[in-house]
C-alpha cells in the first residue's frame, strides 16, 4: 500500500469518524477519529513509517483516549437529561375511563377503556352499565378497581338493606 495513500485513508476516516460522532453520539467515535487524525499527522511528518506501526499507534491511542479522557468530557459536558418515575398506577389514579362491559363489585369480568386500551374492571361498589364514566382508584394484579363517576346503580346487598327498612 503506497505511504502516502495510508497516510490520507488515516486523515480521512478520523475526520469521517469525528462527524459520525454527530450521528451516534457517546464520545467513542470522537476519540477513534483524534487518533486517527493524530496518526495521520505522524505518518505525514513522517515519525510513523510502516504500516503495522500506524495501525498499533492508532489502536494504543484510541484505546487511551477513551478510557483516559472520556470521563472528564462525560463530567463537564453532561447532555441535557431528565429523570422521572415510570409508576402506571399512581398516573392513572384518579383518571376517567369509559366501561365497556358491565362492571360489578363481585368479580373482574368487566371491562374499562383506558388509554385507548381495555382493561379488566371491579367495581368499588354496586354495579355500572356500559357507556357509563368511571374514575379509577387503583389496580389489584391487572385488574382496574373503579367507582362510579355519577349516578350508580345499588348494589344486591344494598337494595336487600333498603327493603328491609
Amino acid at each position: 500500500m503506497d505511504a502516502d495513500f495510508l497516510t490520507w485513508v488515516f486523515l480521512g476516516g478520523g475526520l469521517l469518524l469525528m462527524i459520525l460522532e454527530l450521528a451516534i453520539p457517546g464520545g467513542v467515535a470522537f476519540f477513534l477519529g483524534i487518533s486517527g487524525i493524530i496518526v495521520g499527522v505522524l505518518r505525514f511528518l513522517d515519525l510513523i513509517t510502516s504500516t503495522g506501526g500506524s495501525v498499533a499507534a492508532w489502536l494504543i491511542l484510541s484505546v487511551g483516549l477513551t478510557i483516559a479522557i472520556r470521563p472528564f468530557i462525560k463530567k463537564y459536558l453532561r447532555p441535557e437529561s431528565s429523570f422521572k418515575y415510570a409508576d402506571e398506577d399512581y398516573e392513572a389514579m384518579d383518571q376517567v375511563a369509559e366501561v365497556i362491559e358491565e362492571v360489578n363489585e363481585y368479580d373482574n369480568s368487566g371491562k374499562i377503556r383506558f388509554d385507548g386500551t381495555s382493561w379488566r374492571a371491579k367495581s368499588l361498589d354496586g354495579t355500572i352499565k356500559p357507556g357509563a364514566k368511571v374514575r379509577i382508584r387503583y389496580r389489584e394484579n391487572i385488574t382496574w378497581i373503579v367507582e362510579a363517576e355519577g349516578v350508580k346503580e345499588p348494589s344486591k346487598e344494598q337494595l336487600k338493606n333498603l327493603s328491609r327498612n
